[in-house]
């Protein structure tokens, strides 16, 4: 699985809060860290998704 971050991003840093390994902040908008998310990294990722205020993030399988 990859991490994608559309675009509307609003900035607000919850995935990057949350799941640290596979989202940072990037000239104020979330970009993905790893090209690929680690197994025991994929909990984290989900709720970074489902927690997005603007349901921006889409996880999707490689």
């Amino acid at each position: 699985m990859h991490a994608i971050v559309n675009e509307g991003c609003i900035g607000c840093g919850l995935c990057a809060d949350v799941c640290p390994a596979v989202f940072h902040m990037e000239d104020g908008l979330s970009v993905p860290t790893a090209e690929r998310i680690p197994d025991a990294e994929m909990p984290a990722a989900a709720e970074a998704r489902d927690g997005c205020p603007v349901s921006v993030i889409d996880l999707q399988a490689e």
